[in-house]
């Protein structure tokens, strides 16, 4: 799969609190870093996105009383999993990993941020109406097809490359240089949507 002037390179929340050891660490998340280190030197467009929540955030569990970590209550914009309290704006927890090493990233997206919508992709919040203006930068650009990689899986990648493709774009996502969660089901559910919306999948190796 060759990369040509025309492909981006999406890394999706690489940050520490998605490590081990975070706060809502992804298994293995760190091993994604090597991985998209390698891949993002054969882009010369890569864009990286940020959890960057407020204290308080509506997504964590800690902002409803009696209600745990993971369970799944009905927010004015839909389901909303509750989270372990993640990627507070200006923690260690938020910063990117310390060997994230792309110095040519042109953007970051930060996300999250409104302290009463999550937002998973790097795209849209979880509205699906408040657009980050991902798109326009892209589009104005000339740029065609994204290539996402990153934490996790089977959520912030998943949504991102879910509203790349319904934005128009072609869309390849690097599995080895993503790791998941896997809640009820969620990775086998991601797999089934890509095949659904022509998301393509690849390995690293095949990329470059």
């Amino acid at each position: 799969m060759s990369i040509g002037e025309r492909d981006v390179l999406l890394v999706v929340d690489v940050q520490n609190d998605f490590c081990p050891g975070g706060k809502l660490a992804v298994p293995d998340g760190d091993r994604v870093v090597p991985v998209i280190n390698a891949l993002a030197r054969r882009f010369a467009h890569v864009v990286l996105t940020q959890d960057w929540h407020p204290a308080g955030h509506h997504s964590f569990a800690s902002s409803h009383p009696g209600r745990k970590a993971f369970e799944t209550i009905q927010a004015a914009y839909g389901p909303q999993v509750l989270w372990p309290d993640h990627c507070v704006q200006g923690t260690r927890g938020a910063e990117f990993r310390a060997d994230l090493d792309i110095p040519h990233a042109a953007l970051v997206i930060r996300k999250g941020f409104r302290p009463h919508i999550d937002s998973y992709s790097a795209f849209y919040e979880n509205d699906h109406k408040t657009a980050t203006g991902l798109a326009g930068y892209l589009h104005e650009r000339g740029l065609k097809r994204v290539f996402a990689a990153g934490l996790a899986f089977d959520f912030c990648v998943r949504y991102s490359a879910e509203d790349a493709r319904r934005q128009g774009f072609e869309v390849v996502v690097i599995e080895d240089a993503c790791r998941g969660i896997d809640m009820e089901g969620s990775v086998k559910a991601t797999r089934e949507s890509f095949a659904s919306l022509g998301v393509a999948t690849a390995q690293a190796a095949s990329v470059g």
